[in-house]
């Protein structure tokens, strides 16, 4: 049977002899990135009893979990209080970030969740998701890294500018935040003015949150890894081909793929692994880097997720020999991960993804299965 079907050739599900049997919980129940980490649990060991939460009501009659729970929204003074009310009611074992405002909440509320987690350090989550930091960082350690200024005042920004080469393509996006927004591609000081004026003016987001990054033409990659006190466990590679949503965006792209797949590609392995050294040399926890092309061809990192797994799930989880998720859920307590070789790939597998449709999975001899072409 075709995988683009049956997501065939899945890693082998466990039953309830061999399976973990603990409760994991997972914030954001309902939505795109939580309900996949759901899924990919539930493939990789049917025998986890999987809890999910949310502060949206309409989002938790779409969780997959087999218990939801409103909380109320991270920032209401009484959150903490619940959620650790709710990790004791359904003894949940492991708490799994599933965006970067979870991973940074829960390692600051570390010592006082009731369960496992699986994180870097504070200090490390919050260098990654201030992406001024994290590239004047990498550059600083000699990893590549776009050449990046941040803005301090609109009347800063031609200075800045005069800094790249004449005619130079831009990117102006905020420091913090997910998905591209507020992010675009600009040709002058004229247009990244503007641009920025516009997001101050209309979203609210301060000139200072922005920086303007030599622009990277090239390839999209993802790299994602797992850690264990410094050590390498499992670790995945795919590249973005199309992304859901660019088209109705000035910059043509988004942060979530339509068209992705796995690839092999050595050089992301073995500098992801430098970056991660270097941010944290004792390092725990997932961290997922993404790479842009240069002019000449380099991959660069663009930024690092820190503590939470990426929205390409099945591609982590589906293809190859090992369930990240089920990896992060063992290592979480402390079980043994058997794994030979850290680089699990098996390339050229498409994700296909849209709006309103569950992700599908196709290898490249499956392509032309069941469709004719009109000549």
């Amino acid at each position: 049977m075709s995988s683009r079907k049956s997501l065939s050739r899945r890693p082998r599900r466990r039953t309830a002899r061999d399976g973990l049997r603990r409760s994991v919980l997972v914030p954001g129940a309902g939505t795109g990135l939580s309900t996949s980490l759901l899924r990919s649990l539930r493939v990789g060991d049917p025998t986890l009893r999987l809890v999910g939460y949310h502060d949206d009501r309409f989002a938790l009659t779409q969780s997959p979990a087999d218990r939801n729970y409103l909380l109320p929204h991270p920032s209401h003074r009484a959150f903490a209080d619940r959620l650790r009310r709710l990790i004791e009611r359904e003894r949940i074992d492991v708490l799994v970030p599933a965006r970067d405002a979870d991973a940074e909440l829960f390692a600051r509320l570390r010592g006082e969740l009731p369960c496992r987690l699986f994180l870097p350090p504070h200090a490390v989550i919050q260098r990654c998701q201030d992406k001024y930091r994290l590239t004047t960082f990498l550059r600083g350690r000699g990893l590549p890294a776009p050449r990046t200024y941040a803005v301090g005042r609109l009347r800063d920004v031609a200075s800045l500018v005069a800094r790249f080469p004449s005619g130079s393509r831009l990117w102006c996006r905020p420091r913090r935040g997910v998905d591209s927004i507020g992010a675009t591609v600009v040709r002058g000081a004229r247009q990244a003015r503007a641009w920025i004026s516009y997001w101050e003016e209309m979203r609210g987001i301060p000139v200072s949150a922005f920086t303007l990054a030599e622009h990277l033409p090239g390839r999209d990659f993802n790299c994602q890894s797992l850690w264990l006190r410094g050590k390498l466990v499992l670790i995945k590679t795919y590249e973005r081909l199309d992304t859901l949503g660019g088209l109705s965006r000035p910059s043509g792209i988004s942060s979530l793929s339509a068209l992705a797949k796995t690839v092999r590609h050595p050089p992301l392995v073995r500098t992801t692994i430098d970056a991660v050294r270097v941010l944290d040399p004792n390092a725990s926890g997932t961290f997922g880097v993404d790479f842009r092309e240069n002019a000449a061809g380099v991959p660069c990192i663009t930024e690092i997720n820190a503590g939470r797994f990426m929205w390409s799930q099945p591609l982590l989880d589906l293809v190859g020999r090992h369930n990240m998720a089920v990896a992060y859920v063992r290592l979480a307590l402390g079980l043994p991960v058997r794994v030979d070789d850290p680089y699990d790939v098996e390339p050229d597998v498409y994700m296909v993804r849209d709006v309103d449709m569950l992700p599908g999975l196709v290898r490249a001899d499956e392509l032309f299965e069941g469709i004719t072409a009109v000549d």
